[in-house]
């Protein structure tokens, strides 16, 4: 995939920024990778080569981490990724009939992004507020006690936020 030598400069200045901010040791890689992500919730190949040049970290080490923790994306995911819970709480509450409430609503899938690259819906790990289940977390607000009738008004939010 080749990069524009202007693009490419842009993510070099914005990594390097970010880098000299939070420092260049590898226990500020997650810390960095959050910060570079911030733009757009995803981590493009550009900048996860460049967070390597800069950290002198290998660049697998990099890619690893960014691809472990569900919190990272190297693929383009929307400007709110909607994590649902797929803890037994959750799943046991009713989660399926949520998930199924903004698959419609949103017209995409598990996994998916919509075509304005809003939403991005996906699954994750418990979210720790089993006694709210089940629940969701839309970049960094949980909903809980969520039921199917209750998704349009959580959306609803984020058309206020345009």
């Amino acid at each position: 995939m080749a990069i524009p030598k202007e693009q490419l400069e842009s993510v070099e200045e914005r990594v390097l920024r970010i880098v000299s901010q939070n420092g260049a040791k590898e226990d500020s890689l997650l810390q960095v990778l959050h910060d570079v992500q911030a733009d757009d919730n995803s981590l493009s190949e550009a900048e996860l080569i460049q967070v390597a040049r800069a950290m002198d970290i290998p660049l697998s080490r990099v890619y690893g981490v960014a691809t472990f923790y569900s919190l990272y994306s190297v693929h383009p995911r929307g400007r709110f990724v909607i994590r649902v819970c797929e803890s037994a709480p959750c799943h046991i509450t009713g989660a399926r009939a949520v998930i199924g409430a903004f698959e419609e609503a949103l017209g995409i899938k598990m996994g998916e992004t919509t075509k304005d690259r809003k939403f991005t819906l996906e699954y994750t790990s418990c979210l720790g507020v089993c006694g709210v289940a089940p629940a969701v977390m839309i970049n960094d607000r949980v909903y809980g006690n969520l039921t199917p009738q209750k998704i349009p008004e959580v959306l609803a939010d984020y058309d206020e936020d345009e």
